[in-house]
């Protein structure tokens, strides 16, 4: 019975959902990938100079 009401609950609750618009979503997207592009970039700029400053301790 426990089951049948959290189903129910979880409908209901659903249908209060304010569901994001497709530019709304186009737009999130577009700032998530944008934002992992630079995190990548800036990542592999720092990676390069720890192994650059590393190479150099150990000549």
């Amino acid at each position: 019975m426990k089951l049948v009401n959290f189903f129910k609950s979880v409908v209901a609750e659903m249908k209060v959902v304010t569901w994001p618009n497709a530019k709304q979503t186009k737009d999130d997207t577009s700032t998530v990938v944008g934002t992992a592009i630079i995190m990548a970039i800036f990542l592999g700029i720092v990676d390069w100079l720890v192994q650059y400053g590393l190479q150099l301790l150990a000549k």
